[in-house]
């Protein structure tokens, strides 16, 4: 059971980090202690599990027997989850560490601590779940934690609405998602994975199933249409924001698919849904990180579409292709989200448009930044032209039929993706320069001046610009190695043969990739150097109004869903307390009334009574007699 170790150390220290009070100073230490100690132990039992373990590691114990379906409980790692639950533990580890300094005079850090905790087991439970049931638990603390952790900074007043809106949109997959995972438990029998993928579907139940549980994926990994809530969770503190998009929660979706891929293999439409929605996703996220002048949002919107990468790998038959560019995507991603903290921190403000000229005084965090921007667009040789290359050749392979899903799927996904190598080498290096070259923009064309007016009431910018202060800069140097290197592990037979991977390789499919690469990055250096001073992203005219509010998918959700839903609310409220509680209400006031009638007619004198029953008696003799005789 030692396998169990690496979620419930986590869980186990996070829910202990709940107990401890709030506060500053020394009372900070227990709650730091106890978080970097829970990374640390999932991050070495996993480390030990990939050395010294020569076959998948698996215990599970029956739960309860609900008529004909047997649940249970258990944990099961095999190398691939192995190499994710690393990943994930080295991305938390980091994050804990950064956090320490990062929110130095916070008093609210013992529970953002614990949460992260809480945070990181949900999503190694996810990982290491042998059956449904472990990774329903998982999925469902995950949201909740993403909740109070986007929420945190409550001196923010768009935190809390940020918060929210992740919490209903992904709850609107979730429900999918939830009759999903019921389908497949009632129809087999068994919440086991291994035993659910062993059984015999029907077509309809099947297909049906992994519809729902896409809703699920959708939201969870911020997919198109679901997707609206990650750049909103912006408003989260940075670390957050760099396991949010890096290792967990966003991952999940994806890693999920790809332990269940035997079923999708087996569904046409399943897999024509998702490369659809990938591929959308993939152009959507890119164009729309090219026109932000929010740091963060900018990152945001990349994860946005390199998830779409991920999926659209998944749908063209290549879950070796998919994992592999989550793993390279996690260190890059983090390592850009923690840098970006160094940034902001430094300068006081998320805008571009208030930066520039850092790279003298940052040189750290521009190297830094420099290695994930290269991997993100993927520059050779780093981590991400490594897996891009896996995606892009699988989607081009698929094109040539003999995969499940159709073959305009794989055209459809194929030229999204290459399309997106452009966008992404443009928007990357447009960054790298509005924040690092030229003079600096903190108060207009006058040059620097990094004492006063910064926007942003959470941080206290320095005299001048430097690198951040060690417990932040070694997590960043760390995860510059992998963001580098990762990529290099496609040759190493072991890691090969876990994954899957096809045997890495260089030829005519990947000159195309590389000739968009250049073309991008170039034609955001012509428009930087074209108008000195000027945002490469002013040449997009109006449509960057459109691109920087995500094609207004926002405003339509509202309108189309979130107006008419409080409209209905509305309606039902007024309904329940005019109609419902009128009538309740009424009929209590007219027994009461009808009581008082009564009442006062037993406390009439006697001779009173007497003729009123004389009366009443007269009267209904005459009905009688008058109805009696007209029959």
């Amino acid at each position: 059971m030692i396998v169990a170790l690496i979620p419930g150390v986590p869980l186990l220290l996070g829910l202990i980090g709940l107990l401890l009070p709030p506060g500053d100073g020394e009372r900070r230490r227990p709650a730091a202690t106890l978080g970097i100690v829970g990374a640390a132990a999932a991050l070495l039992v996993t480390l030990g599990l990939l050395l010294f373990a020569h076959k998948p590691v698996e215990a599970s114990t029956h739960w309860v027997t609900l008529g004909s379906v047997e649940l249970t409980f258990g944990f099961s790692a095999g190398m691939a989850a192995l190499y994710v639950a690393l990943a994930v533990a080295v991305v938390a580890l980091c994050v804990q560490i950064y956090s320490v300094a990062y929110l130095h005079d916070d008093p609210r850090y013992a529970p953002y601590a614990a949460q992260v905790s809480l945070f990181t087991g949900a999503m190694l439970l996810v990982v290491t779940s042998s059956d449904l049931i472990g990774t329903l638990i998982g999925w469902e603390v995950m949201g909740a934690c993403s909740y109070l952790l986007i929420g945190h900074d409550r001196r923010l007043p768009e935190a809390p609405a940020a918060a929210v809106k992740a919490f209903l949109v992904t709850r609107v997959g979730d429900v999918g998602f939830l009759l999903g995972v019921a389908l497949l438990i009632v129809d087999a029998g068994t919440s086991r994975i291994a035993a659910l993928l062993a059984h015999d579907y029907s077509t309809g139940t099947l297909t049906a199933a992994l519809l729902l549980i896409l809703a699920g994926v959708a939201g969870k990994s911020a997919q198109f249409p679901l997707h609206t809530w990650l750049p909103d969770a912006m408003a989260g503190p940075t670390p957050i924001s760099a396991l949010i998009h890096a290792a967990t929660m966003v991952a999940a979706g994806v890693y999920l698919v790809f332990r269940l891929y035997p079923l999708f293999d087996r569904s046409p439409a399943a897999l024509a849904v998702l490369g659809v929605m990938a591929a959308v996703t993939i152009l959507l996220g890119a164009l729309s990180a090219t026109a932000q002048d929010d740091l963060k949002r900018v990152l945001a919107w990349s994860t946005v579409s390199q998830i779409g990468y991920m999926t659209g790998a998944l749908a063209v038959g290549s879950p070796a292709a998919a994992l592999f560019h989550l793993l390279t995507h996690a260190a890059f991603k983090a390592l850009l989200f923690l840098a970006a903290g160094a940034v902001i921190h430094a300068v006081g403000t998320n805008y571009l448009s208030r930066m520039g000229g850092l790279r003298e005084h940052m040189p750290v965090t521009f190297w830094s930044f420099a290695v994930g921007l290269g991997a993100l667009a993927g520059v050779p040789p780093l981590a991400g032209f490594w897996s891009k290359e896996n995606v892009l050749t699988a989607a081009a392979h698929a094109t040539e039929g003999g995969e499940t899903a159709p073959v305009w799927v794989a055209w459809v996904v194929w030229l999204a993706a290459l399309l997106a190598v452009l966008i992404t080498a443009w928007y990357a290096t447009r960054l790298l320069l509005c924040a690092f070259f030229g003079i600096s923009r903190a108060h207009g064309p006058d040059g620097p001046d990094w004492e006063i007016g910064f926007d942003d009431a959470r941080y206290t910018a320095p005299a001048t610009p430097h690198d951040p202060p060690g417990a932040m800069r070694w997590p960043i140097l760390l995860l510059a190695v992998p963001a580098a290197l990762l990529g290099l592990a496609a040759y190493a037979p072991g890691f090969r043969t876990a994954l899957e991977l096809d045997d890495p390789h260089l030829d005519v499919a990947i000159v195309l990739p590389l000739v968009l690469l250049a073309a991008g990055a170039g034609a955001a250096w012509w428009l930087w150097r074209a108008v000195p001073g000027v945002d490469p992203a002013e040449a997009l005219g109006p449509a960057r109004h459109v691109f920087a509010n995500g094609f207004h998918l926002d405003t339509l959700q509202d309108r189309a869903v979130v107006r008419p839903v409080r409209a209905l609310a509305k309606v039902v409220t007024a309904t329940d307390e005019r109609v419902v509680d009128a009538a309740v209400e009424g009929t209590g006031t007219g027994t009461t009334g009808a009581g008082e009638v009564l009442a006062m007619a037993h406390r009439v004198p006697l001779p009173t009574a007497a003729v009123a029953v004389l009366a009443g008696a007269l009267l209904l003799g005459a009905v009688a007699v008058w109805f009696g005789g007209v029959a």
